[in-house]
């Protein structure tokens, strides 16, 4: 989970990373098995004050035995936004990518969040979710 630092009263400046492990599987790609191995970490950057996000960026690290495999292939990042009740109020899409990669990552635009929540970050793989990391959004 994230962290937030405020500076002074009223005024929140907030800046968060957070890395969460890819768990080992297996998926199918044209009827080959690809299999991820231990040693990826998804990592998660954030930053902003308040509501105002001015960076985001999220993606694959692999190292070991991890880093020398064919990765991810058809990957999307999805980056989601859910209220205090954790309820997801916005969802930024991102493209699929149908080549094999090894260290998939997407910085997402800046904005201005409508409401306090969290912000997350998911991988998919061939449609599947396979790993999420999020941060809390708060005054």
């Amino acid at each position: 989970m994230g962290a937030l630092v405020s500076t002074s009263p009223g005024t929140a400046h907030a800046s968060a990373v957070g890395s969460t492990p890819v768990q080992t599987f297996e998926y199918s790609v044209g009827g080959a098995t690809m299999k991820v191995p231990t040693g990826c970490m998804f990592t998660h950057i954030i930053r902003g004050g308040g509501k105002k996000i001015t960076y985001q960026n999220a993606g694959v690290d692999c190292a070991f035995v991890a880093a020398l495999g064919s990765g991810f292939c058809n990957w999307r990042i999805d980056f989601a936004y859910a209220d205090t009740n954790n309820r997801t109020y916005r969802t930024s899409r991102g493209k699929t990518h149908y080549e094999c990669k090894i260290d998939p990552m997407r910085n997402n635009r800046p904005q201005t969040l409508p409401r306090y929540g969290k912000a997350c970050a998911h991988l998919y793989v061939t449609g599947v979710r396979r790993v999420s990391q999020c941060h809390h959004i708060t005054k």
